[in-house]
């Protein structure tokens, strides 16, 4: 069954997706995100809490070129004593230089494949996934006509005003009319002073495979609101971007002014972002400027800026409300499977790797569970009474070790939620996505299910505790294989 294409990602046939695999040859993939170089291997020892599962499935990964796994070896330098127990590993690993010395000798040869196909934490430029919207899309536009709309960095202007209709007081409208509307320049000003950066996964609210994760760097929306001065009944921001002068294809997003204007439960700020993993925001990517609101779905972070309003509205008025969208649903903790063997027969160990996204309500452990197909028990739609096995979650790369075209592969200094070092204060860290791999005991032959599920840092099971689609994706992952 081959799966269907959506704007790069592997979709699926309903809302099961189902990818069969016969053990009989090479390695197959099955993931919705570029495939990474390496990790550390960490391992959560906490072991309170199980059940649950989700579903999805992408295209195939492309071989790795010579050095790959070195260069995975050279990034990456811890290996828990756990994760050797459970691959089956024998003899010693020694650290020294950052460099795992010889783990290319001790690794089980299917994890060795497995783990060294994985991609690099930060996403390269060129492989995020686009779902921009627009006919013709924005950044298909000539340089000229661009240039002549405002989205370029010498041209873009941002207007931020009273909404008419439900008026905030403010004193000092920015306005292109006026000549008031914040330019590029004064952003940058602005930016000397107030930017920020942080890590985040872009992830669309009704695809579910992650777009791409990356180090996004702008000013708090916050400063550049305040420089209107506003006095009285503001309840809400909505903003938008350039819609090719067509009000039906205008996409609009909104916040309560209390998120804009204060960084709540320790979030990072809203910002008005204009660069991605170091680099200026292109206009695939939404420049040359776009919101970027941590803690959320895509739909959230407008690409080409160019509306921000103030208003006392009540309610939230996202174009995304049509279609029966949760438009205040933060992002969602789930596991998805990457990589199964096809290359396994009848009772030897089955390596399967997989990522998972950190939602709001954090991640404390990843766990997988197989079956054979039609044996899962009735009336338990989650699986809350199955018994689950626990992965090992990857820890982050080392210094030098991120991808993502960041200049010297490393986290820039001041990034929100590291420290000095370039290192992760908190593992795993929210609005973010790791990898994981466990290493299955045999199976006789037959047809098989494997199921993937996260627990959250509440301890609650995939895909609770918000199950329904419309507040984002969180099903369990369902991939069918054969142990011939």
């Amino acid at each position: 069954m081959s799966p269907q294409h959506c704007d790069g990602f592997a979709t699926r046939d309903n809302n099961l997706a189902v990818a069969a695999f016969a053990i009989t040859g090479a390695l197959a993939e099955v993931h919705c995100s570029p495939v990474a170089e390496g990790f550390v291997l960490f391992s959560q020892l906490d072991d309170r809490n199980d059940n649950l599962d989700r579903d999805l499935r992408p295209p195939g990964v492309q071989g790795l070129k010579m050095g790959d796994f070195d260069r995975f070896l050279r990034d990456h330098h811890l290996v828990t004593r756990r994760f050797f127990v459970q691959a089956g590993v024998v003899g010693l690993v020694t650290l020294g230089g950052g460099v795992m010395k010889g783990w290319a000798d001790s690794l089980a040869p299917e994890l060795n494949d497995a783990v060294a196909r994985l991609e690099s934490f930060m996403t390269p430029l060129d492989k995020f996934r686009d779902v921009s919207r627009g006919s013709p899309v924005p950044h298909s536009l000539s340089d000229e006509k661009r240039s002549e709309v405002g989205l370029t960095r010498e041209t873009w202007r941002l207007e931020v005003t009273s909404d008419p209709d439900h008026p905030t007081r403010i004193k000092q409208p920015m306005t292109i009319a006026n000549g008031t509307a914040l330019d590029f320049p004064s952003l940058m000003q602005l930016a000397e002073l107030h930017a920020v950066r942080f890590a985040k996964v872009m992830t669309c609210l009704n695809i579910g495979c992650p777009l791409g994760t990356g180090i996004w760097e702008g000013v708090p929306l916050k400063v550049v609101v305040w420089k209107t001065q506003p006095i009285e009944n503001f309840r809400r921001v909505f903003y938008y971007g350039y819609h090719n002068d067509e009000p039906k294809q205008m996409f609009r997003s909104s916040l309560p002014a209390g998120r804009v204007l204060e960084d709540l439960y320790d979030l990072p700020p809203v910002i008005l972002c204009y660069k991605l993993n170091g680099a200026w925001l292109t206009p695939e990517r939404g420049g040359p400027v776009r919101v970027v609101v941590p803690e959320a779905y895509g739909f959230k972070s407008i690409k080409w800026l160019s509306h921000v309003i103030l208003t006392n509205l009540a309610v939230a008025n996202d174009t995304y409300i049509d279609g029966n969208n949760d438009v205040d649903s933060p992002l969602k903790t789930f596991a998805a499977t990457l990589s199964v063997p096809q290359s396994a027969g009848a009772n030897q160990r089955i390596p399967v790797t997989g990522y998972a996204q950190v939602g709001i309500s954090g991640l404390k452990k990843v766990q997988v569970w197989v079956c054979r197909k039609g044996a899962e028990p009735a009336d338990d739609p989650y699986f809350l009474t199955v018994d689950w096995t626990d992965a090992t979650i990857l820890a982050p790369p080392e210094r030098g070790g991120w991808g993502g075209d960041l200049p010297n592969s490393t986290i820039p200094l001041e990034t929100l939620e590291f420290d000095g070092a370039g290192q992760p204060k908190t593992w795993p860290m929210r609005f973010n996505k790791v990898h994981w791999a466990v290493l299955l005991d045999g199976l006789p032959v037959g047809e098989y299910r494997l199921r993937s599920r996260t627990i959250d840092e509440k301890g609650h099971p995939q895909p609770m505790p918000r199950p329904f689609r419309k507040s984002g994706h969180a099903e369990i992952e369902s991939v069918s294989f054969f142990v011939k």
